[in-house]
C-alpha cells in the first residue's frame, strides 16, 4: 500500500527539497529509462504455473518469490483468518523438512525469508545467493504440494496468531478504527473482513480448515514465480522444471475467482471511537474507488496523482491548508489504494491540533476537495506530482525485491509486466481535466466512510451498554 504519514517541514526547507527531489529524478531518470522499460520475460510450464524473471546482474544474488492467487477475500465465509493462518502454518514441516526447520535452512544459506498474506494475495519469498536458488527452489515446490500438519502444531500456531492481533490490533486504537470503518465501507464484498480474520473466528479455525484451503488453492496452476537477480531466463526455466515442473496440476482448481460485489453505495457512513489510548484526536475517511484492475483508462493514474496533490507530502494541499496556514492539524495526508483485484480505496486522515475540534477539521477537508473536484489543479501541481511519482518508481528499480513485488502484485490481480513497465508514461499522460474528472466521480460522500478516533473513554450511556450481562439462569 502506498501510505504517506506527512512530517512537518518548514515551507522553505520543504520547497528545497522538491527542487532537488525533482532535478535528481529527472537525471536518474534519464540514466534508467531504456533500462526500466522491457526488464521482465514470462513463460508458463505445462502445470500451469506462470513464471516471471527480472534480470539484474549487479551482485550475485536473486529473489525468489512464490504468489498464490488466494486472500482474506476468497476465504470461506465464517473462517475469516484462515488465509493468513496458512501462510504461518507453511513454515511447519514436509516429509524432507523437520518442523520449524524451513527458516534455519534458508539462513544457513545465508538468506533471509518471509511470507505476507492481504485480501488478493499471499506470497512466500527469499534473498539468496545466487549458487543457492536451485535449493531454496526445491524447498518452496516442497512446500507447496507436501504440507505436514499436525492438531498440535495447528493449535498452537493459532495461539500464536491470536496473540498476533491482540498486539497489533486489540491494543491499538488506530488499527481499530481502520478495521471498523473497512467494515463498514464495504456492504458485500470481503474487502471488509480484516485480513488477520475476526477474533472469535480464528478461535475456531483447527487442523481441517488449514489443510482444505491448502488443498482448494496451493498447487503451480494457482501460482506465480517470480524470479529478481543474476539469473537469465534459460536458467531459470530449466530449473522452475526440474522443481516445480514435476507437481501436476490440480484439475479442481477454480481458476476465476468469485467474489459477492458490492451494490450501489447511497448513503454516507460515520462512525467513532472513543479509547483513552488514542494520544490525539482524529478524523479519518474512506472512499470506494476503483482499482488499476477496474478502472477506466487513465482514471487509476488519475486518482495517484490526485491524492499526490490532494494529500500527500509538505507540498500537499492538506498539509499546507490544515497545518501550515490554519493551524489546525499537526499532521494530515492521504494516499490511493489501488492495487486490489475487485476495487481500491481513497484514503486520508488529519491528528487535531491542541484545542481544535474535529468537525471544523473536516469541514475543511470537505471544502479542500470540493475545491478540486470543481476547480481542478494547476499545471505546477500537476507537473510536481508527477516527479514525484516517477522518482518513486524510478528509485525502486534500485531494489531487486521491490522489482520482484511490483511484477509478481501485478500478475496475481491480473495486470501484465507492461501495465508495470508502462506505468511512468501512463502516469505522465494524466491531464489536468482527468484530475478534476477523477475527484469529482470518486470523492463523494455516499461512496464514504467518517471515523472519529477521540482520545477519551466511551460515553456512560454506550459504556453501560457494552458492559450489560445476561441475567442469571435459576
Amino acid at each position: 500500500m502506498r501510505k504517506t504519514g506527512i512530517r512537518r517541514f518548514p515551507h522553505v526547507a520543504a520547497t528545497l527539497l522538491l527542487s532537488l527531489m525533482i532535478t535528481a529524478t529527472q537525471t536518474h531518470s534519464a540514466a534508467f529509462a531504456e533500462d526500466s522499460k522491457a526488464r521482465a520475460s514470462a513463460f508458463k510450464l505445462d502445470n500451469g504455473l506462470e513464471v516471471i524473471v527480472v534480470p539484474d546482474t549487479r551482485a550475485p544474488v536473486v529473489t525468489h518469490m512464490v504468489w498464490y492467487r488466494v486472500g482474506a477475500a476468497d476465504e470461506p465465509k465464517g473462517a475469516s483468518g484462515i488465509a493468513h493462518f496458512l501462510e504461518h502454518l507453511m513454515f511447519k514441516s514436509t516429509e524432507k523438512i523437520a518442523i520449524g526447520e524451513f527458516s534455519k535452512i534458508v539462513a544457513r544459506m545465508g538468506g533471509q525469508d518471509n511470507a505476507f498474506t492481504s485480501h488478493d494475495a499471499t506470497a512466500y519469498f527469499q534473498r539468496i545467493a545466487k549458487d543457492r536458488l536451485a535449493d531454496v527452489m526445491a524447498m518452496e515446490a516442497d512446500r507447496m504440494v507436501n504440507l505436514r500438519l499436525t492438531e498440535k502444531e495447528v493449535l498452537t500456531e493459532r495461539d500464536v496468531i491470536l496473540e498476533e492481533r491482540r498486539s497489533r490490533t486489540d491494543n491499538n486504537p488506530g488499527a481499530i478504527l481502520t478495521e471498523q470503518m473497512d467494515a463498514a465501507l464495504y456492504y458485500s464484498h470481503p474487502y471488509g473482513t480484516p485480513v488477520i480474520g475476526w477474533s472469535h473466528e480464528i478461535a475456531s479455525l483447527d487442523q481441517h480448515d488449514a489443510i482444505d484451503f491448502y488443498k482448494l488453492f496451493y498447487a503451480p496452476n494457482n501460482a506465480i514465480l517470480v524470479v529478481a537477480g543474476d539469473v537469465t531466463v534459460e536458467e531459470v526455466k530449466r530449473l522452475a522444471q526440474d522443481t516445480y515442473g514435476r507437481i501436476p496440476a490440480n484439475s479442481d482448481m477454480k481458476l476465476k475467482r468469485e467474489r459477492p460485489q458490492e451494490p450501489p453505495h447511497l448513503v454516507a457512513r460515520r462512525l467513532t471511537l472513543n479509547d483513552p489510548r488514542a494520544g490525539k484526536a482524529s478524523v479519518h475517511r474512506f472512499y470506494l474507488a476503483p482499482s488499476y484492475v477496474t478502472a477506466a483508462k487513465g482514471e487509476a493514474e488519475a486518482l495517484d496523482v490526485m491524492m499526490k496533490i490532494l494529500a500527500s507530502g509538505s507540498t500537499s494541499r492538506f498539509y499546507k491548508k490544515l497545518v501550515v496556514e490554519k493551524q489546525l492539524a499537526s499532521s494530515a495526508g492521504g494516499w490511493y489504494y489501488g492495487d486490489g483485484y475487485d476495487s481500491g480505496k481513497v484514503s486520508m486522515y488529519a491528528v487535531a491540533a491542541d484545542g481544535v475540534g474535529l468537525p471544523e477539521i473536516e469541514a475543511e477537508i470537505d471544502a479542500l476537495i470540493a475545491d478540486i473536484a470543481r476547480d481542478g489543479v494547476t499545471e505546477a501541481e500537476l507537473k510536481r506530482a508527477k516527479s514525484s511519482l516517477t522518482a518513486e518508481y524510478v528509485y525502486g528499480i534500485d531494489s531487486q525485491s521491490t522489482m520482484a513485488r511490483r511484477y509478481g502484485w501485478a500478475a496475481v490481480v491480473g495486470q501484465s509486466a507492461s501495465d508495470v513497465e508502462s506505468w511512468p508514461d501512463d502516469i505522465n499522460a494524466v491531464t489536468a481535466e482527468q484530475v478534476k474528472e477523477a475527484a469529482a466521480k470518486t470523492l463523494q460522500l455516499i461512496s464514504s466512510v467518517t471515523g472519529y478516533l477521540v482520545p477519551e473513554a466511551a460515553p456512560p450511556t454506550a459504556q453501560r451498554a457494552h458492559d450489560l450481562k445476561p441475567a442469571d439462569k435459576g
